[in-house]
């Protein structure tokens, strides 16, 4: 005799490619805006997106839903830009804060950071900070400075919370490099958010 089985598999979520547009485009377009800082390009990546995934639907798992993968779609895309911001035409800016900074950052012994150089707690890590649209527009005004590597490094890190084991991987960065970057990143931008900005 058979037992009736209360315990039934999670449908999987719908997919519904003719309501993306609809649905998602203003999301997409916004998360790509707030990490590659280019309104046309953000508008392509979002179009890019939308083919992609019709491209590989029959790959699509249905196990999250179709906002979330659409999303890691649309990241892997921005992660293309950031390898390309950041190849070697760009690498001037990294070898400038290594030999401007390098030396005095790090004990040449122990590759540890110096004391006083230690990075402290930055401003832009509280989320609530960063959900004011003021005070983004203001921080992507003082990013729009930087040279392209800094920016792919920052943003990986602060914004999409990328490990450092990862962004070293993406970028192809030491991670005694990365850390150079991220010190003078955060030195020029907290000098820039405090003439720029009022909290």
């Amino acid at each position: 005799m058979r037992t009736k089985n209360n315990h039934q598999a999670p449908e999987p979520n719908k997919v519904e490619p003719h309501l993306w547009v609809n649905q998602y485009a203003d999301y997409l377009y916004a998360y790509a805006c707030r990490r590659i800082n280019d309104t046309e390009l953000a508008k392509d990546l979002v179009q890019e997106t939308f083919l992609g995934a019709l491209e590989r639907l029959e790959k699509f798992d249905r196990l999250c839903s179709e906002k979330t993968w659409l999303t890691a779609i649309l990241k892997n895309k921005i992660f293309d830009v950031y390898r390309k911001k950041s190849s070697w035409q760009n690498r001037q800016s990294l070898s400038t804060a290594t030999n401007l900074e390098g030396d005095q950052l790090f004990d040449p012994e122990n590759g540890h950071w110096i004391e006083q150089h230690i990075p402290a707690v930055f401003a832009v890590e509280q989320p609530d900070v960063l959900q004011n649209k003021e005070f983004h527009g203001v921080l992507q005004s003082c990013m729009r400075k930087f040279p392209p590597l800094w920016i792919s490094a920052f943003t990986m890190k602060h914004m999409d919370k990328e490990s450092t084991e990862t962004i070293c991987s993406e970028l192809k960065l030491t991670p005694s490099n990365f850390w150079v970057i991220m010190h003078r990143s955060k030195v020029h931008l907290r000098s820039c958010l405090q003439k720029n900005w009022i909290n």
